[in-house]
């Protein structure tokens, strides 16, 4: 087994929740694994349960609440008694608290005014901050997928999340960018405090990674770094992140992207880019 690594965490958005991924995780020394109470058509916490009971213990469990089985389709709601009923259940479900619990995609319901979306996150982040000194989870946070709306709502009465996660990587636009780095300034979170995810904003199958070279972001890059590990490590600095997760039922994967991790990121060519992508939303027709 090799030494862990914090900075991966294996998301088990697309998983098929199969005992070898988590063994094989355990291996290369990935001891986090992130989770929803909505994956896997809202049966991911007892599907890890029936094929893992013996190995959660050797993991830092993350997972969300937020969306809710709904006639058709999932619902998305940020009512604290089904906060609530969601994070019970989740215990139930993994025989354990989880260690951390984000408020999935909040932006989701935060219609309405600035005040009343305002008062409906304050609710929801007082929820799971109660939930949390109640002993139903280890911390909580936010996960957003757009971001955009969320630092104009928050305030010093707020509570302060352990965590944010934010998308991360080249397929993120400036405006996520930006947007969550003033959350996390917001709650004056500091980089290990926000976490990536979705650093290929999809699979990292897609043939964006056949076309673009990633490994101009690379500083000192080598013939053995691939596309798919170059944007990978540069994932850690759009935004600046202290974690990743990523997802994939392929430990030869999982063991390409960690071999990334020993690159580093070329700081002048990423600021580059950064100014490019504003000069480019600016000059867009509204």
């Amino acid at each position: 087994m090799r030494e862990r690594d914090p900075r991966i965490v294996l998301g088990l958005h697309r998983s098929r929740y199969e005992r070898r991924i988590l063994t094989g995780a355990l291996e290369l020394g990935v001891d986090a694994i992130d989770t929803g109470f909505n994956y896997h058509g809202f049966s991911a916490h007892a599907a890890l349960w029936a094929v893992g009971r013996d190995l959660l213990p050797h993991f830092k469990l993350s997972t969300k609440v937020g969306f809710f089985p709904a006639p058709g389709q999932a619902e998305h709601s940020l009512d604290p008694s089904r906060l609530r009923e969601a994070m019970e259940r989740t215990n139930y479900d993994l025989c354990r608290a989880p260690d951390l619990v984000f408020l999935h995609n909040p932006e989701q319901s935060l219609t309405g005014s600035s005040s009343a979306a305002q008062d409906k996150l304050g609710m929801a982040c007082a929820a799971l901050a109660r939930a949390t000194a109640e002993g139903l989870c280890g911390g909580w946070g936010i996960s957003s997928w757009d971001p955009r709306l969320l630092p104009s709502l928050v305030d010093g009465t707020m509570p302060k999340p352990d965590v944010v996660m934010v998308r991360a990587g080249l397929t993120a636009g400036i405006d996520i960018l930006e947007a969550s780095e003033a959350l996390a300034a917001g709650w004056d979170l500091g980089s290990s405090q926000l976490w990536g995810m979705s650093p290929f904003g999809g699979r990292a199958t897609d043939p964006l990674w056949g076309k673009l070279d990633p490994r101009l972001f690379i500083q000192d890059p080598d013939e053995s770094l691939s596309a798919v590990q170059a944007a990978f490590r540069t994932a850690y600095r759009l935004p600046r992140v202290g974690r990743i997760a990523v997802g994939t039922d392929n430990p030869p994967h999982l063991r390409e992207l960690i071999a990334a991790l020993r690159y580093e990121a070329n700081a002048d060519t990423l600021l580059t880019y950064r100014r490019l992508l504003r000069e480019r939303t600016a000059h867009q027709p509204l």
